[in-house]
């Protein structure tokens, strides 16, 4: 099928109907099912809990190649399970598995709007520090679920699959926390991501935004 180009008022990518590449598919399932292998273990542990986390989204496109006046952030979810290893010490190690809605947002007259989706798995170091507060700082390497483009043309979504977009991204995750009674906690965190986002382009664009979380530990 023929790749469709399409401008969108600050996009200018080439836009083709996503087709999944079945082994980079296979691969994604069998990473996931080690790692929830590995959850189980740790939450057999005495010395670690299992969570789960979700929260507000609040994405953009950053790098040198993107005009701040172009783009805005755009709202989404993030929702998942975490185990913490070590939670009763000073510093514990939580590695996690959410799924994350991130993209962007143009505030132009077609209203154009980049929407991915990834599975983000980080593994973050937790520091705490006075009355119940932390602070946290890890990797996160991210596989893509979905990408498409949305524009809004004459009263109507338009909508895009593509697969411009690489299959994996890399980001440092760091924020701060605290503990709240009875096993709850919320956290601020900002995704820092370094791994440009487009295929086979020298575009210095980026995942980078912010999250807002609640969670519980059993």
């Amino acid at each position: 099928m023929s790749p469709l180009l399409l401008d969108l008022d600050g996009f200018g990518i080439v836009l083709d109907y996503y087709q999944a590449n079945q082994t980079q598919v296979d691969m994604k399932k069998i990473f996931l099912i080690l790692f929830l292998g590995v959850f189980t273990g740790l939450n057999a542990s005495a010395q670690s809990g299992l969570g789960i986390r979700g929260g507000a989204s609040f994405f953009n496109f950053g790098g040198e190649d993107v005009s701040e006046n172009d783009y805005t952030n755009r709202t989404g979810f993030h929702a998942g399970v975490y185990a913490s290893i070590f939670g009763g010490s000073a510093i514990s190690i939580e590695p996690g598995i959410y799924y994350s809605v991130k993209g962007t947002q143009n505030d132009d007259v077609l209203n154009t709007r980049a929407i991915l989706d990834y599975i983000d798995v980080p593994v973050l170091v937790r520091l705490k520090f006075g009355e119940g507060f932390n602070f946290f700082v890890g990797p996160q390497v991210s596989f893509l679920a979905r990408s498409k483009f949305e524009g809004d043309f004459g009263g109507s979504t338009v909508s895009l699959d593509t697969d411009s977009v690489k299959e994996t991204d890399a980001a440092l995750v760091f924020g701060l926390g605290y503990n709240l009674p009875k096993g709850l906690n919320i956290q601020g965190s900002y995704d820092y991501g370094f791994t440009p986002i487009f295929k086979n382009s020298d575009a210095d664009v980026y995942n980078r935004g912010f999250k807002v979380s609640l969670g519980y530990t059993f």
